[in-house]
């Protein structure tokens, strides 16, 4: 490949708990060409991922890198929730050579990307109310963790605040549910949303269901899912309906507490990989069983994101921030 010209393009990566993608943008596109995906395990660190990209892809030189991590940024350092990396701006501007620098909260990067995903990368899974443009919408992430981030719109540009929503209780409605919560906080010490509400927790539900029947079975989440789309397996098929409802819970829960008239983005693999499933398991139901506040949640549309790069999006939008300010 030939060398690529200096400061002519922005580097954005989306590094989650098992795969960074790293690619150059110009202005809020990403360019598809330059997307290129490393596993985790085979570096050491931030630095060493984007070094290996920037030879991957012509000797890049960036004008501006921002990066979108798995876990909370606190004074331009990350420390990633499922990875053991720690990322920060004096880091990421060496190993990309660039002049400007941001860390970025994954779902904040969802955030900022919304308003420019395509319409055939929206999935709507509940309508809302009419609104206007300025309604503060909300992003959740389904996917290795789980996270949310609500996206306000002010006079003075769009503001995306970061949480660790992953990490609080996990509701309980039902004595299964209680059970289940016992069941977490056995393995854990503590019954995280995370940990019912992400890959790995999907295959804790699967397990638990196999304690239940006293027939105890194990298996991944990818597995789950294929035995759901097949019908080979009732448990995955129970797994999946206890999976959905919690979930609907939870964006309920958030819902009430950041009022997103703007909408509600489900964003993640798992909940990609969840959309065919969302009505037919009762995700609406969930999320609208909230006493004499049930028809008040009517109010909020869900929609799941199935661009794998918003994240890349919303960071090269970050970027076109930063330029503007100077």
């Amino acid at each position: 490949m030939s060398k690529r010209q200096a400061n002519s393009y922005n580097l954005v990566a989306d590094i989650g708990g098992t795969n960074t993608r790293i690619a150059l943008a110009q202005g809020a596109d990403v360019l598809p060409a330059t997307v290129r995906r490393y596993r985790n395990v085979d570096f050491t660190g931030l630095e060493s991922v984007i070094r290996r990209y920037c030879e991957d892809e012509g000797d890049v030189d960036a004008y501006a890198a921002c990066v979108a991590v798995a876990g909370p940024v606190r004074d331009g350092r990350a420390a990633m929730t499922n990875l053991d990396w720690t990322i920060d701006t004096e880091t990421l501007a060496r190993a990309s050579r660039s002049e400007k620098v941001a860390i970025l909260n994954d779902l904040q990067a969802q955030g900022h990307a919304l308003g420019h995903i395509a319409d055939e990368n929206l999935r709507q899974v509940l309508t809302g109310a009419e609104t206007g443009a300025k309604a503060t919408k909300l992003v959740i992430g389904v996917g290795t963790g789980f996270n949310a981030a609500p996206v306000f719109e002010t006079d003075q540009g769009r503001i995306v605040t970061a949480s660790e929503s992953g990490h609080a209780n996990l509701p309980i409605r039902t004595e299964q549910e209680l059970r289940l919560c016992q069941f977490v906080s056995n393995a854990h010490g503590f019954p995280a949303v995370e940990d019912v509400l992400s890959g790995r927790g999907l295959e804790r539900v699967y397990a638990f269901l196999g304690q239940e029947a006293d027939d105890r079975k194990e298996i991944l989440a990818q597995e789950i899912m294929t035995a759901l789309a097949d019908g080979s397996d009732p448990r995955a098929e129970a797994a999946a309906r206890i999976f959905v409802r919690i979930l609907g819970t939870v964006a309920g829960n958030l819902s009430l507490i950041q009022l997103p008239f703007g909408g509600v983005y489900l964003a993640g693999g798992v909940a990609r990989a969840f959309g065919p499933y969302l009505a037919q398991y009762g995700f609406g139901d969930a999320f609208r069983d909230k006493g004499r506040f049930a028809g008040f949640m009517s109010n909020f549309s869900v929609t799941i994101i199935e661009d794998d790069y918003a994240a890349l999006t919303g960071c090269a939008c970050q970027l076109m921030t930063l330029e503007r300010q100077g």
